[in-house]
């Protein structure tokens, strides 16, 4: 399989849309993918969006659980690769990362509040 380094400050705003989740290699056992150091990989679900193009979602493996990650942040990836791959009549581009942080002093959009008006 080709690695493709990604340019990411050719991707525009990097936001993270779904928090990281431990990525299963087995969905019957549960058993979570590890690297080939015996970390956990985690996948973070990342909305991509250039040049006031349409949104598009991509998932980005990492290895380790990315920390202070949360749903709206604006993230900083670092060794962004994309993988070509192929099985049988299915293929698609897988995206793994070197690292997964989020951009200081932007915090995810406060949930809205309830209660009364002024």
């Amino acid at each position: 399989m080709q690695s493709i380094p990604v340019d990411t400050t050719r991707l525009g705003v990097l936001r993270c849309a779904i928090a990281p989740e431990v990525k299963i290699s087995n969905s019957e056992t549960q058993e979570v993918m590890k690297d080939r150091d015996g970390n956990p990989v985690y996948t973070v679900a990342v909305t991509v969006r250039q040049d006031r193009r349409r949104i598009s979602v991509i998932e980005i493996a990492v290895s380790g659980e990315p920390k202070n990650i949360e749903e709206g942040q604006i993230l900083k990836v670092t060794g962004l690769t994309a993988f070509a791959w192929s099985m049988g009549d299915r293929h698609g581009i897988s995206f793994r990362a070197d690292a997964i942080t989020p951009v200081v002093g932007s915090a995810a959009p406060a949930a809205a509040k309830g209660g009364g008006g002024s």
